[in-house]
């Protein structure tokens, strides 16, 4: 039996279940430094437990091509976890909602040009899903004890196809 889910564009609506979508969309919050500066202002909901604090580390990943065949699924249970690209490329994500401590059906988005996401602390998702190089990715996560991350891979794949 083939799976299939089509991707949809990435929206601060649609995407509100699993985290939040970082981009300087609509007029910033702030003007700052003297005018010359847009801030869009505290645009990511960062939840770490009581041991972990947060880390800004440096991921480079492979770019992959669609149809993707997303096989596995993990969450972080002790922190929440933000991509921003280094690129103006697009990427993939995949997310799932919890079902009892199992992955559900899951969506896939596809960001635009200067988008990027923060993942609510114990969300499903797929890896980081670059389709273009350089996959380079500034991330935002917890830092402390513990190995933060629980995987789940799928008994069979769901094909991920361009919406």
């Amino acid at each position: 039996m083939s799976r299939t889910i089509r991707t949809e564009p990435l929206t601060p609506e649609a995407f509100a279940p699993f985290g939040d979508v970082l981009e300087a969309a609509g007029p910033p919050d702030r003007i700052i430094n003297r005018g010359l500066c847009g801030r869009w202002h505290d645009r990511a909901r960062l939840a770490f437990d009581a041991d972990g604090r947060a880390g800004i580390s440096v991921f480079l990943a492979e770019p992959r091509r669609l149809p993707y065949a997303l096989d596995l699924l993990e969450r972080h249970p002790d922190g929440a976890q933000a991509f921003v690209p280094m690129h103006a490329h697009p990427f993939l994500v995949t997310v799932a909602p919890d079902e009892g401590g199992r992955p559900g059906i899951p969506r896939a988005f596809l960001t635009a040009p200067g988008q990027g996401i923060n993942l609510l602390r114990g969300t499903w998702h797929g890896v980081l899903t670059p389709l273009a190089a350089p996959g380079l990715f500034a991330v935002v996560d917890r830092i402390g004890p513990g190995a933060n991350l629980e995987e789940y891979p799928l008994a069979e794949p769901w094909m991920i196809a361009a919406g």
